[in-house]
């Protein structure tokens, strides 16, 4: 997945500016994103400070890794299974 060009601090600042009620397009224009980066961040990351929103960006990356894992396991165990039905 490509990285972001802005840091949390960023993302929180243009989020804070759209609660403060400017527009959604001026804030867009100004921070050199689309609108539906906008409100896609603002969906995901809305009262969050800039601290809490790298701890869910690491806790989602490890989510991803646990999820990997167990999909390995079953794939080994399933495999097992198999070669033990074959002998039987």
């Amino acid at each position: 997945m490509k990285a972001s060009k802005f840091t949390d601090a960023q993302k929180a600042f243009v989020i804070k500016q759209g609660e403060e009620g400017s527009p959604a397009a001026e804030i867009c224009r100004n921070a050199g994103i689309s609108q539906a980066t906008y409100f896609n961040w603002k969906k995901k990351y809305a009262g969050l400070l800039p601290t809490e929103m790298r701890r869910l960006r690491e806790l989602e990356d490890e989510n991803t890794r646990l999820k990997r894992i167990v999909a390995d396991l079953t794939l080994d165990r399933e495999m097992l299974q198999d070669v033990i039905k074959r002998k039987l």
